[in-house]
C-alpha cells in the first residue's frame, strides 16, 4: 500500500453530469478514481477495467448510460466498486 497521494487529473463535465478525476495509489496498483461530484459516488477503476472500455462496442456502452438501471436504485456498490470511506 502506497502513501502516495493521489495524482489529481481534472474534472469532467457536462450538462448531464461531472466527474472529478485522479490517479489513486493506494490500492495493490495505481488506479483511476472517478468521483461523481453532484452525488459524492467514488469508483475505482484498474487497467483491465480501463481496457475494457476502450474496447467496448458501442451499442454497449450506451446501454450502460440508463440511469434508470442503476442510479436510482438503493442498493450497495458492485463488486470492484466502493464508495468513499468505505473498507
Amino acid at each position: 500500500m502506497s502513501s502516495r497521494p493521489d495524482t489529481p487529473i481534472g474534472t469532467v463535465a457536462s450538462e448531464f453530469a461531472a466527474v472529478a478525476v485522479s490517479i489513486d495509489h493506494h490500492g495493490n496498483g495505481p488506479r483511476l478514481r472517478l468521483e461523481d461530484l453532484s452525488g459524492g459516488r467514488v469508483a475505482f477503476l484498474d487497467a483491465l477495467q480501463l481496457e475494457t472500455l476502450a474496447w467496448l462496442p458501442e451499442e454497449q456502452l450506451t446501454a450502460l448510460l440508463d440511469p434508470s438501471a442503476n442510479r436510482w436504485r438503493d442498493t450497495q456498490p458492485t463488486a470492484g466498486r466502493r464508495t468513499e470511506g468505505a473498507g
